[in-house]
């Protein structure tokens, strides 16, 4: 069953909605997505895209995209533009609900301003050292700082000041007068503004202090009218400055934060700062690098957008931290793959094979279906003729007991065509490298069964060399070779050598010659175009195996 045909997923957030929207505390829900433009958005992130708009969707409310960009030196339009790209690829709309935190810089300003007159906000003069020195630790309370005294008008002027431009970055922060001895530490009077003389992307050199994320984003969400404001687990301990802050201001409404837990996957890192630290590194080949949870890199790698959203909606929704084995996603991957994706023949690792009983110089032409259950999408037309490639590990000179393709003296069944036997093997006579394989087909079995009722083992697949197409095959598999690399100061270390194997020389069968979507490589996996492809120069990138192979050699030991 995929995501549109089974019901709504029960969890916690989604009966908080239907009580609140059955007893009347609101009338349309109203939820937001508000990444920050700093980065390129990763598969945890989708997670929270679905839940967002999915209950917006499901309630008949509306979900805003905002745009957290109240940190203007690690903020780009690239990363803006490319956030829009993903979440509209997932298959969510925000309409005109487009907004960003800097929309609101004006007002927040004056609900600072408000802050400091009613005594609840100063401006700090201490270093960032100090201020961190001052705030204590678990264990033991903080220290007012010297400044915490200061007037309003003092404070007043200050701030009109800093805003005004007269300070150097760090001379002085606004910060929240709360309670330095509270026992939760985001309540011993945080930053809410801090001085950067800096560009923003959006409103240039107009700003030159800008408000930190917990003040920001809980204002924007009342600004917004925002019904349900939901965040991941590490903002549980923000909740209380969270209302504290819109308690003490004049804002249209108070919504409600409620914290589920994030998406950790298995063999991967999700953190934003390690992403930058691969992608800048050069350790991949950039944000939609096909190795990285990155939304853009799992587009480029095929993936469809439909298996990241049954992803989601089958892991669920909770208050627990876990790690989601990767193989859940590989296996959503691959069931959406298999309804849709047609199916063609490609040797990725081709042994050449001579049938020395076909007529040289003949082509025939075979039929084969495009889906397998898909009749509707009709057949597509393989040519067969005297050399054939087939793919080097289908062939074993001496083979065990339990090898059921081809070897010396024994049949097997080509795919959509014969019957042929090994009859003879040519090596290098230098290195003894098997080169060639002499064959012999018997013209009974076209279709591929016999009419005297003998039967072979294997099947193999193979493209007929005169009309084979050469291709390059990047076969990506996972970044790290651990489970959890995130547990390590040396994850870089950790990374799997083989998460990316280029193939050249690759062939494929002709029809491929203007495929520009996910194709099932029978017997391969499946295998996606890439955007380097160049006319007489494709490059495809394998999506996802046919099975999981990790789990078969984490079963062997």
């Amino acid at each position: 069953m995929n995501a549109a045909d089974r019901p709504p997923p029960t969890h916690f957030i989604r009966q908080i909605v239907e009580q609140d929207l059955a007893r009347g505390k609101h009338t349309r829900i109203v939820t937001r997505f508000p990444p920050e433009p700093n980065g390129y958005l990763h598969i945890g992130h989708a997670k929270s895209i679905c839940l967002n708009f999915g209950l917006a969707q499901e309630f008949g409310g509306v979900c805003h995209l905002r745009f957290d960009d109240t940190n203007p030196a690690k903020e780009d339009l690239e990363y803006v533009e490319a956030i829009q790209r993903d979440v509209r690829w997932l298959g969510f709309d925000w309409g005109d609900k487009l907004f960003h935190a800097s929309d609101y810089f004006g007002q927040l300003y004056d609900y600072a301003v408000h802050l400091i007159e009613a005594g609840k906000a100063y401006v700090c003069s201490l270093s960032a050292d100090d201020i961190r020195a001052y705030r204590g630790t678990l264990t033991e309370p903080g220290r007012d700082s010297p400044y915490r005294t200061r007037s309003v008008d003092e404070n007043l002027d200050l701030f009109a000041r800093m805003r005004a431009g007269e300070f150097p970055d760090g001379a002085h922060v606004l910060r929240a007068k709360i309670d330095m001895a509270s026992p939760n530490l985001n309540l011993r009077d945080p930053v809410l503004y801090r001085i950067k003389h800096a560009p923003h992307p959006l409103t240039g050199n107009a700003w030159c202090i800008y408000p930190m994320y917990d003040y920001a984003h809980c204002v924007s969400d009342a600004l917004e009218g925002i019904t349900h404001s939901l965040c991941t687990l590490e903002f549980e301990d923000h909740r209380a400055l969270y209302d504290w802050i819109l308690d003490q201001l004049p804002v249209p409404c108070h919504p409600r934060q409620i914290e589920f837990s994030r998406l950790n996957l298995s063999y991967t890192v999700m953190s934003k700062r390690r992403l930058h630290e691969l992608v800048e590194g050069g350790y991949v080949a950039g944000w939609d690098d096909p190795r990285l949870p990155t939304l853009s890199g799992l587009r480029r790698r095929g993936v469809p957008p439909g298996a990241i959203r049954e992803f989601c909606a089958r892991i669920g929704v909770t208050r627990k931290e876990n790690v989601i084995d990767v193989a859940q996603l590989e296996t959503c991957i691959r069931e959406a793959l298999e309804q849709d994706s047609p199916r063609a023949l490609a040797v990725l690792r081709p042994l050449k094979v001579v049938i020395e009983n076909y007529p040289a110089g003949d082509t025939e032409w075979l039929d084969a279906p495009r889906h397998p259950q898909r009749p509707e999408l009709g057949s597509r037309r393989l040519p067969f003729g005297r050399e054939l490639y087939i793919e080097r590990d289908d062939f074993m000179p001496e083979p065990p007991r339990d090898f059921h393709r081809l070897a010396p003296g024994r049949e097997v069944r080509l795919r959509f065509a014969y019957f042929i036997r090994c009859e003879r093997v040519v090596t290098d006579p230098a290195t003894g490298e098997v080169v060639e394989l002499i064959c012999s087909y018997d013209p009974a079995t076209r279709g591929g069964s016999a009419p005297d009722g003998r039967k072979v083992k294997g099947t193999i697949h193979w493209v007929d060399a005169k009309h084979a197409l050469p291709a390059e095959v990047r076969l990506y598999d996972r970044l790290f070779a651990v489970p959890d690399p995130t547990g390590h100061d040396d994850y870089l270390a950790l990374r799997n050598p083989h998460s990316l194997e280029v193939l050249h020389g690759c062939l494929l069968e002709p029809a491929l010659a203007d495929a520009d979507g996910t194709v099932q490589f029978e017997r391969l996996g499946y295998f996606t175009p890439d955007p380097d492809s160049r006319p007489g120069a494709p490059v495809w990138n394998r999506t996802v195996s046919l099975r999981d192979t990790w789990a078969k050699l984490a079963a062997r030991g």
